[in-house]
């Protein structure tokens, strides 16, 4: 931990922006009716149930690192990824009613909790999952990310055009840093509306498009509609 504590009125503007992120979740859900629920969301092999589901304990799992922040007790984020993922597949059969009420009291634990961290806590390091290091204000960005981008997997009509700029503008080149291409293989992207360019691998190509349309299929939610250049083959984000 540092002594560089980030400002309170920094984070609660953050905070701010996940709560209004999932308000519109939140308000896409509500409308929907338990039969919605089987369909099948953008990503492969889950319904709308399954991504619902892992949303709800996404938010408990980042309480969890919360936690570990403010107490300074390690805390993992999930127990294990088997208990993860069974998590998942007992929650998604649930009807509406359920899925909604669960959505909506893990998402109030985490911001709640959230909103009372002490400003020295938040930059305590913890490990996401997969475990990395990270401070704790990244939670933060974490939940958003999920509210994001998952939201747009239920189907519901919100589609990366409807991201914000500021959240695109951190998606886009933590998308490029994340991608992972073939050895010896690579691209470059260059987003024609904020004139952001980064590069995957050894670059034999470039990509053009908006920056939402080029982050949305750098983590598998387009199949690169509207971006110029030849497009190698992603991999979904869970």
């Amino acid at each position: 931990m540092t002594s560089d504590a980030p400002e309170l009125t920094e984070i609660s503007t953050r905070l701010d922006t996940v709560a209004a992120a999932t308000t519109r979740l939140l308000d896409a859900v509500g409308a929907l009716r338990d039969a919605d629920l089987v369909d099948p969301s953008l990503l492969p092999g889950w319904t709308r149930g399954h991504v619902l589901a892992h949303l709800s304990r996404n938010a408990d799992s980042l309480v969890n690192l919360l936690l570990w922040a403010r107490t300074g007790i390690e805390t993992p984020q999930y127990a294990s990824d088997f208990l993860r993922e069974a998590d998942i597949e007992a929650g998604a059969p649930r009807p509406l009613r359920e899925q909604l009420e669960d959505l909506t009291a893990a998402s109030e634990r985490w911001l709640a909790l959230a909103r009372v961290m002490p400003a020295d806590r938040w930059q305590t390091t913890v490990r996401n999952r997969k475990g990395g290091e990270m401070p704790a204000t990244r939670v933060v960005w974490m939940r958003l990310l999920e509210v994001e981008i998952h939201h747009v997997d239920l189907d519901v009509g919100y589609t990366p055009a409807e991201w914000s700029a500021d959240f695109v503008g951190g998606l886009l080149p933590q998308s490029v840093a994340e991608v992972k291409p073939a050895e010896g293989s690579g691209f470059t992207v260059v987003a024609t509306d904020t004139g952001y360019s980064g590069t995957v691998g050894t670059s034999s190509t470039t990509i053009t498009g908006t920056a939402a349309d080029l982050a949305a299929w750098l983590i598998g939610r387009s199949p690169g509609t509207g971006l110029s250049g030849e497009l190698p083959d992603l991999s979904a984000w869970k």
